[in-house]
């Protein structure tokens, strides 16, 4: 099998976890992904009881990301299940994936964050809607703290007073979250937490 990122033959020794079928086979080659760079960044924001955030964005994550999101190639979701699925399976909670907007979805034609979700085999439920179009990352700080809510709960879904985890593909300046995370809290939510498979450098 070919890596999906270098299109070169894998080579790989199985392990005895791969022998019994408890490990899940990698999508990419070892070179590519030793390219790729951890950070485990936990922090916390405004309205968020914490975040975590898997890798780095580096020129190797930056590649990945154009091919699996503006490339629209949707068999790179699974490039980073194991991952993914290991931080979210450390609290007992309701992932909520961030959504896009149903204009950029069309664009797209896949919803990226369900895609990596589905892929790591990770129960969620789309509670939300977004309603602003708007990139954050194109936005000052005043221009982001002045916006209106960037997200609503979806009809006839009811929050309850629980534990909530958000996820999305990358985190830049952090408004995305902050705007969903307070919608969820204002909604009945008693927790939400966040887990972002990449953490970008964001300018104040």
């Amino acid at each position: 099998m070919n890596c999906l990122l270098c299109e070169q033959p894998k080579q790989s020794s199985p392990s005895w976890q791969s022998l019994i079928a408890i490990e899940k086979s990698t999508l990419i080659c070892e070179d590519c992904s030793n390219q790729f760079k951890r950070v485990d960044i936990i922090e916390v924001g405004d309205n968020i009881d914490s975040i975590t955030s898997i890798f780095t964005y580096n020129e190797a994550m930056r590649n990945y990301l154009h091919q699996y999101k503006f490339l629209q190639d949707i068999a790179l979701a699974g490039v980073f299940s194991n991952e993914l699925k290991q931080a979210l399976s450390k609290k007992k909670a309701i992932i909520v994936p961030i959504p896009m907007h149903p204009t950029k979805k069309i664009e797209r034609t896949f919803a990226q964050v369900d895609e990596l979700l589905k892929a790591a085999d990770v129960s969620f439920e789309d509670l939300l809607i977004k309603t602003n179009q708007e990139v954050m990352g194109e936005k000052t700080r005043e221009e982001r703290l002045s916006m209106s809510r960037l997200f609503q709960i979806k009809p006839q879904v009811e929050i309850e007073s629980t534990t909530y985890i958000l996820v999305d593909d990358i985190y830049t300046t952090g408004t995305t979250m902050q705007h969903a995370a307070l919608t969820l809290k204002e909604a009945g939510a008693k927790t939400v937490h966040a887990v972002t498979l990449i953490r970008a450098a964001s300018e104040q």
